[in-house]
């Protein structure tokens, strides 16, 4: 019934009735009609035909008219929404109650059911049923407030959920909450998150953090020197940069697994520091593949767009080209087992830098690794090992290994040390992979010490001084506290620093015994004595006091890789590249005697060829090791130094004589000279001539060995031979040589897994995964 036709029924139940005023259930109707009014949006006035019942009306009107404005006032409070619905009992007399016709009990009685069901629906109804709500045209906050619908409309049915009874229940309150629409994407998280809440929820070890498109992941139990604990990520067999994972679905993961410490190590090498996520995911659609593909190309273009800032040092050089066997029939060199450049090649791969040709010195790449060479059975300090075979970068040429393998003394066979520390502390040093890297792995060499080793600590920035005297091993505690409490900052005053550290170790020299400084720098050297001639001729001043030199950089950025490279060959030393721990073990604990004790100086090496089976030949590597053919037998040219227990490794390429190659030099007709050879030594191919004087000593003695020509395939070549090739060719490949002709990273990393051996220490299986690495910058 619509409200308006509420007075005509009013009206109407009068006129009938014998008592105009009341009626029984007055009171009634009269709250029922004051809820109706209150619902009405438009309020319309009539003005009644007869005047007593007129008035009336018009207070019913007015009085609801009152009560609604209230109650929309209230609506638009500030306060916090809140309805409630309170019931009030009164009593009332009996008087002036008259009694209601048939229609008016009727309409009472309809308008009475309507109450009651809507009443119980709400009332009873208090489990949240799944009702779908479309809401058009949202507001920030919608009020809901208790209607009462017209007689002859149903109201919405509620199903119940659960057993309720007939009894009312009066509303305590009513909160209302402000909703608003969002946008599907709103409610779509990123692939990358998916992935990092897997290898949170279901992978042991791994810790999240972050932000999602953000998320941190590292491998709890794993530290790094330079505070960032990224591990290495392995899908399918191929490392992938962290961003790889925002477009990998965790549904297409099909296993994972967390490794860390030596486990890690042993398979992916030092890039595996921080643990090794290895993730393997299901066979993916073509679809699938070709997205992740453009992923990676993305993050590899990104990679070289962003700006690196280098200023390093590196001197150029020339590779050895190939020689006439019949024109220069010798070939001299000296010994070099430094190690630094294959390091800090390493580096630079695992950096994502492209890769700076001049720091790739091939004969230090190789000599990184060990070989299964035997020890020397006689008087001599090391034994000699030769190997001849395919070349598998021009496979119609071949390659001759010679290795040398020094004697090997146990600790309690080596005489006593004096080792002067010398410590760059100039501002360069003053970033994490420098100066605490640093005091971390000079720590490592103190536990290798006895107590009648001693220590002493100079310093240097923008001058020079003595921090720690020569100080018993057996003092660690006192040792490490002058580590420790050294800071850097200032300018580099280098050359100061090696004077005073060289005036130390001489002032403690220990007669037939092991006098060494270290020097640890970044090499930047900016003031005093800086420039790279002036430290050469200042070395080979303190090369005569028999007191050996051991050179470790560290950092990137600004590393002077010439300075030290300099220093160490022209002062009766070696060099290493510190870039982590893992390496400050290897070089300062695991090969410790081997870097700090010298079997042997001045080491030589002269071979001869036969040009009846060699037409030409060529030395890889050891450009700035070469010497002139008459320096052999000089004693007075400084070489290489070997350590205890140390290896060398050099390698040859070969052209034989009949064999057409477009790397053969061009002859020179000469007119008074003309050369010939010999053929009365039958399957010489070459031969091979050792100098090398005593630790102490000032005359040299000269060993010699024969090579045969011999005629063998790579396939029965030994695993030393077919892993030191694999390193020397990719060497070539990175130093963009011209002179091989097979390039294929994937030929050569085949040829490092069969070099592979035991390989316990897990070198050689880095190696293999730097390979994988630099594949994929090269895509």
């Amino acid at each position: 019934m619509e409200n308006n036709h509420i007075d005509q029924q009013f009206n109407e139940a009068s006129r009938l009735s014998e008592e105009p005023t009341v009626f029984p259930g007055f009171e009634k109707v009269w709250e029922k009609v004051e809820e109706k009014l209150d619902q009405k949006k438009e309020k319309k006035r009539m003005i009644p035909i007869w005047l007593p019942y007129g008035i009336a009306a018009s207070l019913m009107i007015g009085m609801g008219a009152f009560y609604f404005m209230n109650k929309e006032e209230t609506t638009q409070s500030v306060q916090p929404a809140m309805a409630e619905n309170k019931i009030v009992q009164k009593s009332y007399s009996n008087t002036n109650i008259v009694k209601a016709d048939s229609l008016t009990k009727a309409n009472i009685k309809e308008e009475k059911k309507e109450i009651h069901s809507t009443v119980e629906k709400l009332a009873t109804n208090n489990y949240p049923a799944p009702i779908t709500v479309t809401i058009s045209n949202p507001s920030p906050v919608i009020a809901y407030r208790p209607a009462v619908s017209s007689v002859g409309v149903p109201p919405p049915v509620i199903e119940r959920h659960l057993e309720t009874s007939d009894k009312a229940v009066n509303i305590e309150e009513v909160v209302m909450m402000g909703y608003s629409s969002k946008a599907k994407s709103a409610y779509s998280s990123s692939n990358v998150s998916i992935v990092s809440n897997t290898l949170s929820g279901t992978t042991p070890g791994i810790l999240v953090s972050g932000s999602p498109k953000n998320d941190k992941i590292m491998i709890r139990g794993v530290a790094s020197i330079n505070q960032v604990n990224n591990p290495l990520y392995i899908v399918n067999g191929e490392v992938k940069d962290q961003s790889y994972l925002s477009g990998l679905d965790s549904d297409s993961i099909e296993n994972m697994q967390v490794l860390k410490g030596e486990s890690a190590t042993s398979l992916y090498g030092t890039k595996a520091l921080n643990g090794v996520i290895v993730i393997t995911t299901k066979k993916l659609s073509r679809k699938e593949k070709k997205r992740l593909k453009k992923l990676q190309e993305e993050i590899n273009k990104q990679k070289q767009l962003t700006p690196i800032s280098n200023n390093e040092s590196y001197d150029a050089f020339v590779e050895n080209p190939f020689e006439l066997a019949q024109s220069q029939p010798l070939s001299t060199f000296s010994i070099d087992v430094d190690n630094a450049s294959y390091s800090n090649v390493r580096r630079m791969i695992n950096n994502g830098e492209k890769i700076n040709k001049n720091a790739v010195r091939i004969e230090e790449m190789v000599n990184y690794f060990k070989y299964n060479y035997p020890q020397p059975q006689n008087e001599n300090p090391f034994s000699i090992h030769t190997e001849y075979n395919e070349a598998p970068w021009n496979p119609s040429h071949k390659l001759l290994k010679i290795g040398l393998q020094g004697k090997s003394i146990s600790t309690e066979k080596l005489p006593a040390s004096n080792l002067i520390f010398l410590i760059d502390v100039s501002g360069s040093m003053n970033e994490q992979n420098k100066l605490p890297l640093l005091k971390s792995s000079f720590k490592v060499l103190l536990d290798q010490l006895r107590p009648k080793d001693k220590v002493g600590i100079v310093v240097y920035a923008g001058s020079a001084g003595m921090v720690l005297s020569p100080t018993s091993a057996g003092e660690k505690a006192k040792i490490i506290q002058a580590l420790d409490q050294l800071q850097a900052g200032g300018s580099t005053a280098g050359g100061a620093g090696i004077e005073l550290a060289y005036k130390l170790a001489q002032e403690h020299f220990i007669k037939n015994g092991n006098n060494r400084v270290i020097i640890a720098t970044d090499g930047d050297f900016n003031v005093g004595t800086s420039a790279t001639t002036d430290l050469q001729t200042l070395i080979e001043e303190k090369r005569k006091s028999g007191v050996f030199l051991t050179c470790l950089g560290f950092g990137m950025g600004n590393y002077k890789d010439n300075t030290l490279e300099t220093l160490a060959n022209k002062g009766n030393g070696n060099y290493a590249y510190i870039d982590n721990m893992q390496e400050a073990n290897k070089f300062l604990g695991k090969e410790f005697t081997g870097n700090m004790y010298a079997i042997a100086k001045d080491v030589k090496i002269q071979i001869e060829f036969n040009p009846e089976y060699v037409k030409s030949y060529r030395l890889i590597g050891y450009e700035n090791r070469k010497l002139k053919n008459e320096d052999f037998v000089s004693d007075k040219i400084d070489a290489g130094e070997l350590g205890s227990g140390h290896t060398v490794t050099a390698l040859y390429e070969i052209i034989p004589n009949h064999v057409k190659s477009e790397f053969i030099p061009k002859s020179t007709d000469l007119k008074y000279t003309k050369n010939t050879y010999k053929e009365e030594f039958g399957d010489e191919l070459a031969t091979i001539k050792f100098r090398y004087k005593k630790p102490d000593g000032d005359k040299s003695k000269e060993m010699t060995q024969i090579i045969k020509n011999e005629n063998n395939r790579i396939s029965s070549a030994s695993q030393d031979f077919k892993f030191a090739s694999s390193v020397a060719w990719f060497g070539l490949v990175a130093r963009e040589s011209e002179l091989i002709q097979k390039k294929s990273l994937s030929e050569i990393e085949d040829l490092a897994k069969q070099g592979k051996n035991k390989d316990e220490e897990g070198y050689r299986s880095e190696f293999i995964r730097l390979i994988e690495t630099y594949k994929t910058t090269q895509k």
